[in-house]
């Protein structure tokens, strides 16, 4: 039986792994499905604040490359992700919502990063948080408030709102 987009982009991550290692689908696909996904919903969301669309689809590219000549890199192979932009992702923008680090770029990524990474995890981008992670709410001086999805004059929280508003609405 075959899925649709929506069928696969809705499964787990186990499904997922499972359909780009067996081929069911790309990583491409999947990473093209999820930014598709975001485009739709992001913009009454604001929930993901720096797109990083263009290397996620190059390096798309090299996941599924490296799955047909065999070889597997970790168990996210070719998996989309998003990151919160209060950890540090290398060579791209981590501002913890305020403004004196609105253009920092870290060298390094933060541990947890590097260990997506190095399973195999792709970045699509980074997600909405409060400054500094310190509020109830979702909603700072650089990127402003993040919406819920599912009432859009509420937030979903704060720390984490903006993963949070992209898992409700299905996008990552």
């Amino acid at each position: 039986m075959r899925l649709t987009m929506d069928e696969i982009l809705d499964s787990s991550l186990a499904q997922m792994a499972h359909a780009i290692t067996h081929k069911t689908i790309s990583s491409k696909q999947l990473v093209t499905g999820f930014l598709d996904r975001i485009e739709r919903v992001n913009p009454r969301l604001n929930a993901l604040v720096y797109s990083n669309a263009e290397n996620a689809l190059k390096l798309a590219d090299k996941s599924d490359a490296e799955l047909a000549a065999g070889n597997l890199h970790g168990p996210l192979h070719g998996i989309p992700m998003t990151i919160k932009d209060s950890l540090e992702t290398k060579d791209v923008v981590t501002t913890w919502g305020t403004m004196g680090r609105k253009d920092f770029r870290p060298g390094r990524d933060a541990t947890c990063v590097a260990r997506l990474r190095n399973a195999g995890g792709i970045l699509l981008g980074k997600t909405n948080t409060p400054e500094f992670t310190l509020a109830f709410k979702t909603d700072n001086l650089v990127y402003g408030r993040t919406n819920n999805p599912y009432d859009l004059t509420r937030t979903p929280g704060g720390s984490s709102g903006g993963a949070a508003a992209l898992i409700a609405a299905g996008a990552t």
